[in-house]
């Protein structure tokens, strides 16, 4: 796969088309386009699917700053990977994704509730005291408005619109993870996925318990869980062979299992 840097903020991934003799037959490109931390996955999954199917090629189009959805309006892309519905697009969910609200490893505040969470962004609440903290003003780190993380996390809380804009933003998963690590100050969220990887590296964080329940891949699996988003795969309503071919791997057996590796394997909301 050769990568290519556009931008800090940019990445176009070309995935070179592998042949291998044992293969299903399929002509066509694909195009998949991007903006937050579903990022290793796709390439995962693209490079066993070009593995698996010849003559597939797939271009992978990750910017953080970009609107993937209205990329594939344009036709420029046949997918875009994104958290919320379109009534112009067909929405395949292949993944659930925990959204952990992140703290520093030195915070004492261990656990919370999903009002407390949505009082604190939402900044009816501003000082740590008020949650059993330091007596110390919450410095909140948001997500920008483009990132369908951000659309999922205030969906959940009942804040949609409420983040103050004053807050800070920071595009990427990791950099406010790191920004977070150091600063009792500070409280951020991410996808559940990333959080568990930096801690298990050394970052100094630590994960929220929200209305008694640890944000585990059970639990957001099974909705226990509030806060959480589901990762899907939108695409123009048209048929497309190469396109339901890449969605249909995503949804097999060796796709969900790529997908396991970051994210939780996809189940329908219980009713």
């Amino acid at each position: 796969m050769s990568t290519r840097a556009a931008t800090a903020a940019s990445l176009l991934l070309v995935v070179p088309m592998v042949l291998l003799p044992a293969a299903d037959a399929i002509s066509g490109s694909i195009t998949i386009a991007g903006n937050g931390p579903e990022l290793p996955v796709i390439e995962r999954l693209v490079r066993a699917f070009e593995k698996g199917h010849l003559g597939s090629a797939v271009e992978i189009r990750w910017d953080l700053s970009s609107h993937p959805i209205d990329i594939v309006k344009s036709g420029e892309a046949d997918f875009a990977v994104a958290g919320q519905t379109d009534p112009n697009l067909t929405a395949i969910p292949i993944a659930w994704d925990g959204i952990a609200v992140v703290v520093d490893f030195a915070n004492p505040v261990k656990e919370v509730t999903a009002q407390q969470v949505a009082a604190v962004f939402s900044r009816q609440v501003t000082r740590w005291s008020d949650l059993g903290g330091p007596e110390i003003e919450i410095q909140l780190i948001d997500r920008p408005q483009n990132q369908h993380i951000r659309h999922s996390f205030e969906e959940a809380l009942g804040i949609v619109g409420q983040i103050p804009k004053s807050a800070k933003v920071i595009r990427s998963d990791q950099r406010a993870i790191s920004t977070v690590a150091g600063n009792v100050s500070a409280v951020t969220y991410a996808s559940l996925g990333v959080v568990l990887d930096a801690v298990k590296y050394g970052v100094g964080v630590n994960w929220l318990i929200i209305d008694q329940v640890e944000p585990a891949k059970q639990t957001v699996q099974d909705g226990r869980y509030k806060l959480r988003r589901v990762v899907l795969l939108l695409k123009r309503k048209e048929a497309n062979s190469a396109a339901d071919a890449f969605a249909a791997f995503a949804l097999s057996t060796e796709g969900q299992t790529i997908v396991e590796e970051m994210f939780i394997p996809y189940a329908p909301p219980e009713k």
